[in-house]
């Protein structure tokens, strides 16, 4: 590898063990993420984080994405394993392909395809989470490699992958985006590229597109619907999954962390595991300890309002509300951290300081609206990530 280059993440998927109840036998994949940097070498990850036995991998290819299920003839590329077309990934674990030469723009919709010849239960623990786009799954066979794959059926998920990485400029960085269903743009509109991670990448290739100002840096968006600071749900908690999903990614050199709403909300009512803010807080400080250890920066982002909530009835409190605003007061004021992304100011009702604008709020007093969305990315100061 050119010494004067190393890999970022240019793309991301938190590994989660899947809800969807779907299980696969001699079934190919076909997903399409949007990078945000662009290169002329790419590699990808594949995660078995959470499958129960190891995952066998038939074939794999990669592609830029065309239309549907179809790709651009001219960039289909196999994708191998240490010279292999097929892999095993050990449970638990991941793998990463061999690097291949294509060249990918900035903000470039990808094609990849994993054929699974095996069969895989749902009480596989199959690694996937929702995608809030649209990916394919083919019928029986291994469609791999073909330019327009035939199609079994959709899914709105992420299965198996879970990271694309770019060779780029030593002075290239990347920031990790660690969040909840906020982070991951659940509600937002399908295929519409709405999440403000996704925005903040439009915004940084804009200012790094004539290379005269600002560094250049890949976005992984790692949102986990229901994360929680300090407790697992859906997954493992933030602090739990930071050294894996922050520290671990390629090239990252800045982290913007936006997690606390669901330890607030403790969806299931367990009285062991309602917070205070002090308890979050030092989770919180936990996790910038961590990062600037490691020499990367740590973003606190406030946690928005959700007073009138109704996704989860009775969510919301007086109580609860003060723990926010206390944490909010930490990450604004302490110091501990890098710098803030202040998304409580971006959409909060002045007029009701506990509720978002409603032009912000998608209708449950909890998850943004698409404009929301892209609202907190452009309330992200680009000077932060320099």
């Amino acid at each position: 590898m050119n010494m004067d280059r190393h890999w970022v993440g240019t793309w991301a998927a938190a590994p989660a063990p899947s809800e969807a109840g779907v299980g696969f036998n001699n079934h190919t994949l076909r997903m399409n993420p949007r990078i945000s940097i662009g290169g002329d070498t790419v590699r990808v990850r594949v995660s078995n984080a959470y499958g129960v036995g190891p995952l066998a991998i038939g074939a794999a290819s990669l592609g830029i994405r065309d239309e549907g299920p179809a790709i651009q003839p001219s960039s289909a590329r196999t994708l191998t394993f240490g010279g292999d077309e097929s892999a095993t990934v050990a449970t638990g674990s991941f793998v990463i392909s061999d690097p291949i030469a294509l060249d990918v723009a900035p903000l470039a919709d990808l094609a990849i395809s994993i054929y699974l010849p095996g069969e895989i239960p749902p009480t596989f623990q199959i690694t996937g989470r929702y995608a809030r786009q649209t990916n394919y799954i083919s019928p029986p066979g291994n469609f791999s490699a073909d330019t327009n794959m035939p199609v079994g059926k959709i899914t709105d998920e992420w299965f198996f992958v879970s990271g694309v990485d770019v060779l780029a400029s030593q002075e290239t960085g990347g920031v990790v985006a660690l969040g909840d269903s906020l982070t991951d743009a659940n509600i937002s509109t399908h295929d519409s590229y709405n999440r403000w991670p996704d925005q903040l990448a439009r915004r940084l290739i804009t200012r790094s597109g004539g290379r005269t100002e600002g560094r250049a840096l890949g976005v992984m968006n790692q949102g986990l619907g229901g994360n929680r600071i300090l407790h697992d749900l859906r997954g493992d908690s933030g602090v739990r999954r930071f050294d894996r999903d922050v520290l671990a990614q390629p090239g990252v050199t800045h982290a913007i962390v936006m997690l606390g709403t669901n330890d607030l909300r403790n969806r299931h009512a367990r009285p062991g595991e309602e917070v205070t803010a002090a308890r979050m807080i030092a989770g919180l400080n936990q996790m910038a300890m961590r990062a600037q250890t490691r020499g990367i920066k740590l973003i606190g982002a406030t946690l928005t309002p959700f007073g009138n909530e109704t996704y989860l009835s009775g969510a919301w409190n007086p109580e609860r509300e003060e723990h926010r605003i206390a944490v909010n007061a930490w990450i604004r004021d302490s110091g501990a951290l890098d710098g803030v992304a202040d998304f409580d100011a971006a959409l909060r009702d002045p007029e009701r300081p506990t509720q978002m604008l409603p032009i912000f709020d998608c209708g449950d007093g909890l998850h943004p609206s698409d404009l929301g969305y892209r609202k907190m990315g452009d309330a992200i100061d680009l000077t932060l990530l320099d």
